[in-house]
């Protein structure tokens, strides 16, 4: 019995790990195309625009990859609630590994003409695909096997791999816009972040095959309980849940993308600080963002799903506008300061969810249902955020219509999440 329960917690280690290394390798390869659209992509892809006009147009590429992530969810969701979570982990992996890579082989506008940005929106389209089944997948295989009162704690490393994976990807563009000139970066430096996804897709790909699959799936092979058309089961059987939990996750999505997305071309475009200042900036911020997220996730487990995510949705609206008060000064300790507070309600608001999703929907359509929402809350909140963002400030000349989209979009969040249940749907 010893020997059982010692097998049984190294497979629940090892899953908690793979779901953390593999997301933080999927969305290092998200966030490096957020992060070159904020520094290079409008120079490159769009030179015929304006300064602003490029801006907009980098930043509208960045929001078709999450209208796609709708269409990922489906499709992974219904395999993964068919064929098994772990499969479609693997697949989603390899085909944001091969997207983000071809990424950095594209020709840019000046050498291919028009069909340099119609090659990137494909990419881009293809990568969220990819991040709309990936982070169902990781989620579930976290929390399923998650022994009891620790959902909450198992599914942060799901929830982890987001900030790990900006961590990652900032810290390779600052090595390189550190080490090259101006004039190297644009011609060729940007690439290298893109072609190092391969490799380590290559490690995530080994750590991941050899996870044993979600024991509550098993359980629904093994019953023959599953649904035969998922995504339209859990609309049918839960829409309620499926509108709550995606309204839920508007704002601590479109806010993050204002933090590491519109910020970074925010301070480097119109308040004139450093790329090197705002990617320092925004790694402490994501570090902040790390650690919150592992302690909303255990807080969870003490006090409930429900009360933590209200606390860091209440934050999000109170801090939305002194954030850019403080922004706007240009001080970077001031700075710090903004994006520290913002990553605690992101955190708090992050750090429970792949539990609280995962806690609304029965197995067999739990994939279907927790994916979709995801996606279409990602979509209506951070799809377009820099794009809304840029135009509001390139509108108004004031940062302050920023803080009021996102107070908005916060005090949406906040409305659902009172909405949520008090207690699992599902405990199984």
């Amino acid at each position: 019995m010893a020997e059982q329960v010692l097998v049984r917690g190294e497979q629940v280690r090892r899953v908690a790990v793979a779901s953390a290394i593999g997301t933080t390798i999927e969305w290092y390869d998200y966030f490096i195309y957020s992060t070159a659209t904020a520094l290079v992509f409008n120079k490159l892809f769009f030179p015929s625009l304006s300064p602003a006009s490029g801006t907009l147009a980098a930043f509208a590429t960045l929001g078709v990859g999450f209208v796609a992530r709708p269409l990922g969810g489906i499709v992974w969701g219904h395999f993964g609630d068919r064929v098994g979570r772990k499969a479609m982990l693997v697949a989603s992996l390899v085909l944001m590994g091969l997207a983000t890579a071809a990424v950095g082989v594209l020709p840019t506008f000046a050498q291919a003409g028009v069909l340099a940005p119609v090659l990137l929106v494909v990419l881009r389209v293809l990568q969220g695909i990819s991040a709309g089944g990936e982070w169902g997948g990781a989620a579930l295989m976290a929390v399923e096997h998650a022994p009891p009162g620790r959902r909450g704690r198992y599914g942060s490393f799901s929830q982890i791999g987001v900030p790990a994976g900006l961590i990652i990807a900032q810290l390779v563009f600052f090595a390189v816009t550190s080490s090259l000139s101006p004039e190297a970066f644009r011609s060729w430096g940007w690439r290298v972040p893109f072609l190092v996804s391969l490799v380590l897709v290559v490690v995530g790909l080994v750590i991941r095959l050899r996870v044993a699959e979600s024991p509550v799936f098993a359980q629904l092979r093994q019953t023959g309980e599953r649904s035969r058309v998922p995504i339209v089961d859990v609309l049918r059987r839960r829409p309620r849940e499926v509108t709550v939990a995606a309204l839920s996750f508007i704002a601590n999505t479109a806010l993050g993308y204002v933090f590491f997305a519109y910020l970074l071309s925010y301070g480097t475009s119109v308040l004139k600080l450093s790329s090197t200042t705002m990617l320092v900036e925004i790694i402490v911020g994501s570090v902040v963002w790390l650690v919150s997220i592992i302690a909303g996730a255990i807080w969870s487990d003490r006090v409930g799903r429900k009360r933590v995510y209200l606390v860091g949705s209440v934050l999000l609206v109170v801090w939305s506008i002194p954030f850019f008060l403080l922004v706007d000064t240009r001080q970077p300790w001031l700075l710090g300061v903004a994006v520290v507070v913002l990553n605690l309600g992101l955190g708090a608001t992050y750090g429970p969810q792949s539990a609280l999703f995962a806690e609304l929907f029965e197995p067999r359509y739990r994939y279907s249902g927790a994916s979709f929402a995801y996606a279409v809350g990602a979509v209506l909140g951070g799809g377009f955020a820099p794009l809304i963002a840029t135009a509001l400030q390139t509108s108004t000349g004031t940062s302050l219509s920023v803080s009021l989209y996102m107070v908005a979009v916060a005090l949406i969040s906040l409305g659902a999440v009172l909405a949520f249940p008090r207690s699992p749907v599902t405990t199984g």
